[in-house]
């Protein structure tokens, strides 16, 4: 991976830019501000229509030298030249003897005669007043007594908020490079956590198949190498699964072959068993045929299990749901059990309600879950003597409580089929949505089925 494709070398250019902000940008932003000092202050005086209060001045000062109060009509003159070049301005003069001459316009507020108290005092108020005054001596430097005023309005001369000044420039260009500076670090950051969640939502996502999607790499940077581990974790997991879900069904297939070619030979065992039965055989031999035709029976139950189960796994065993009453199925099975019950030893205690307990279930499925239990308490809790079957109250509502007085359930040897008869049992009442519940003490194992 190229060292300038990283998110390394992206920081470090970042961190570097931080570095080189202040030796770099703060002499950058000074030359700036005096260029554009510079040129605001060309743009004030052109801005400015007669110029600035010391160019007036300047001006003002020339014309009182080229005049002498000798030659009155050439200073009246003069005033009315300055007020066609300046007609905003107020212009008039004053002689030796302190009368006031000619006024352009006229001014009421003006004394007709000077005296050198009221000459200090406008001298005085004038002073960084509106309007801008300037007043100038006559004669060659300025040295004859009488002299000549101009009063502006400082408007005219003098902006109010110069425009054009470098500060508010140089702040400005101070707060884009640090806004530019921290937009960059917020962008890298904002871009990382971005794709940082967008990792995370495809690990919580899921497919049709029940595994995360692979996710589109743009950059092949670290959180590229990332995304592109996620994508080969989840092209290991669907090939995982793949096998899996090949495997399972290999298996399926053997259990359900397997399942069918046993029966053959067990049927051929059946024949031979009921032709020894038509023989003469000892009282021994009458046992041995006995505990064998039990043998193959469970044998053949547990073939049918294990078919059943296979079935079930793969979503092949059909069900048919529909409303029925529960305490007629187990007064059916219940009675199909009584010759097995009677020939074990065991006491049956049967005392169902003479209501009804109507349920969506399917028939032969619901038969089977209560052969199951029925053939569990027969094999596995026979050593109590006692099966008890009733309606209960369970959780608030009516259940079916099957009883026995054995080990129980909880004991039941895995190898003689328990195991997978119970499997089926808790498959096919989650599929009638139906709950059990085992509770197995010393005294025996009490199982409530009920409705969820």
């Amino acid at each position: 991976m190229k060292f300038r494709q990283t998110l390394l070398s992206r920081y470090l250019l970042i961190i570097l830019f931080a570095f080189l902000f202040i030796p770099i940008i703060f002499p950058v932003a000074s030359i700036l501000y005096m260029l554009i000092q510079e040129n605001t202050q060309t743009a004030n005086m052109d801005y400015l229509k007669y110029g600035s209060g010391k160019e007036l001045t300047t001006i003002w000062h020339n014309q009182a030298a080229e005049l002498t109060e000798k030659d009155p009509a050439q200073i009246d003159k003069r005033l009315r030249e300055l007020k066609q070049t300046y007609p905003e301005a107020s212009l008039f003069w004053v002689d030796s003897a302190g009368s006031t001459r000619l006024q352009l316009p006229v001014q009421e507020q003006l004394p007709n005669k000077w005296t050198p108290a009221s000459s200090i005092q406008f001298m005085k108020a004038s002073i960084d007043s509106d309007p801008f005054t300037v007043v100038s001596f006559l004669g060659a430097d300025h040295k004859e007594p009488g002299f000549m005023v101009m009063q502006l309005q400082r408007s005219i001369i003098q902006l109010d908020k110069p425009i054009g000044s470098g500060t508010p420039f140089y702040l400005a260009f101070l707060f884009i490079m640090f806004a530019f500076f921290f937009l960059i670090s917020l962008l890298f950051f904002r871009h990382i956590r971005k794709r940082l969640l967008s990792l995370q939502s495809a690990m919580t996502l899921h497919g049709d198949n029940g595994l995360p999607m692979p996710i589109l790499i743009n950059k092949n940077d670290e959180i590229g190498q990332l995304e592109t581990a996620f994508n080969e974790m989840v092209e290991q997991l669907k090939e995982s699964k793949e096998r899996e879900r090949a495997e399972e069904e290999l298996r399926k297939q053997l259990i359900a072959s397997l399942s069918h070619d046993l029966r053959t030979p067990l049927t051929v065992m059946n024949s031979h068993l009921y032709s020894l039965h038509k023989e003469p055989l000892s009282l021994n031999a009458q046992t041995a045929v006995k505990q064998m035709e039990q043998k193959i029976t469970s044998l053949d139950s547990l073939i049918e299990n294990l078919l059943s189960y296979t079935l079930m796994t793969s979503g092949r065993y059909p069900l048919k749901l529909e409303p029925l009453d529960l305490l007629r199925l187990v007064r059916e099975s219940a009675a199909s059990w009584y010759p097995l019950w009677e020939q074990e030893g065991i006491v049956a205690d049967v005392e169902l309600p003479d209501g009804t307990m109507l349920r969506v279930v399917d028939k032969a499925g619901f038969r089977r879950v209560l052969d199951n239990l029925f053939q569990n308490v027969t094999r596995h809790a026979n050593g109590g003597k006692y099966i008890g079957i009733t309606v209960e109250y369970y959780q608030g509502q009516s259940a079916l409580i099957i009883r026995d007085h054995g080990n129980g359930l909880e004991t039941a040897p895995m190898g003689k089929g328990a195991g997978i008869g119970l499997a089926i049992v808790d498959y096919l009442l989650k599929e009638m949505k139906l709950e059990w519940h085992r509770d197995t003490q010393a005294s025996g194992t009490t199982i409530y089925i009920y409705s969820n």
